[in-house]
């Protein structure tokens, strides 16, 4: 079990299980904020504190859900596009937490479809159309 927060500690959750492996993505979001994420069921995640300080990003298909502390900005987690029963947390904010003793995995979220007509062109991946 592991507990983190967001860098202002107004936002407070819980993993329960072992972290085996760490992800980084290629999408644009994941890549300007230059993420490494732990994938958790979202069983395994539990809010403790501060729910009412997440702020919501989505974008393009809105199927991913970015949460970040609306105080310090820091993203904490969010639910996953590919598998939406998932969530990926942000391993930086768990404390204690050693991200190097755990592979990461490069996964591929670049090449994901487009599918919003009003898609800036910075935005990777085919578009749907």
């Amino acid at each position: 079990m592991f507990t983190g927060s967001c860098h202002c500690g107004a936002v407070r959750f819980r993993v329960e299980g072992a972290i085996a492996e760490l992800t980084t993505c290629d999408c644009s979001l994941c890549a300007k904020r230059n993420a490494v994420m732990a994938k958790v069921p979202e069983q395994s995640l539990t809010v403790l504190d501060g729910e009412e300080m997440l702020t919501l990003y989505a974008w393009n298909t809105r199927r991913a859900k970015h949460y970040f502390c609306r105080r310090c900005g820091i993203y904490v987690f969010h639910r996953k596009r590919a598998a939406p029963d998932h969530f990926g947390v942000n391993v930086f904010c768990l404390e204690g937490f050693d991200a190097t003793s755990v592979p990461v995995r490069a996964t591929e979220g670049a090449n994901m479809t487009i599918e919003d007509p009003a898609a800036p062109p910075h935005w990777p991946g085919p578009r749907a159309g």
